[in-house]
């Protein structure tokens, strides 16, 4: 029996015991949780907006998902996107009114072919009826 516990291994015991974890600390850095609501309405404003940043001396605006330049050049940001949108709109009026230009000119051409089989076989038609008097 001593043999045994001589041979017992000592990292493997009877009891599972992990050790205790230490307190987390908290999530937040920010003072603005602790501030009641009045406080904060001064601080932070009741209107947040939406986020403004300046790089490089121009100042940016985070709408619709987009970041649009408000500063620089005789147009604003807003302006050009507007611009950039009604550009596309009409390059593909553009295009649609190109196609339909094409497909009246092939129904223009094709109806003139049918126009001079047309004019012909009445030529034709007409010798014929000439020679049969």
């Amino acid at each position: 029996q001593d043999l045994k516990k001589s041979l017992k291994m000592p990292l493997f015991g009877n009891a599972f015991s992990p050790k205790k974890t230490p307190p987390r600390k908290s999530a937040s850095l920010s003072s603005l949780h602790t501030l009641d609501r009045s406080t904060r309405e001064v601080e932070l404003g009741l209107e947040y907006g939406p986020p403004v940043m300046n790089i490089g001396g121009q100042s940016w605006k985070f709408e619709e998902g987009q970041w649009i330049t408000e500063s620089g050049g005789n147009a604003s940001g807003r302006e050009l996107q507007r611009l950039k949108k009604r550009n596309v709109q009409l390059e593909e009026e553009n295009n649609l009114l190109k196609l339909k230009i094409e497909i009246l000119l092939d129904m223009l051409t094709e109806t003139t072919v049918e126009f001079h089989l047309m004019e012909k076989e009445v030529e034709d038609i007409k010798t014929q009826h000439r020679r049969k008097k």
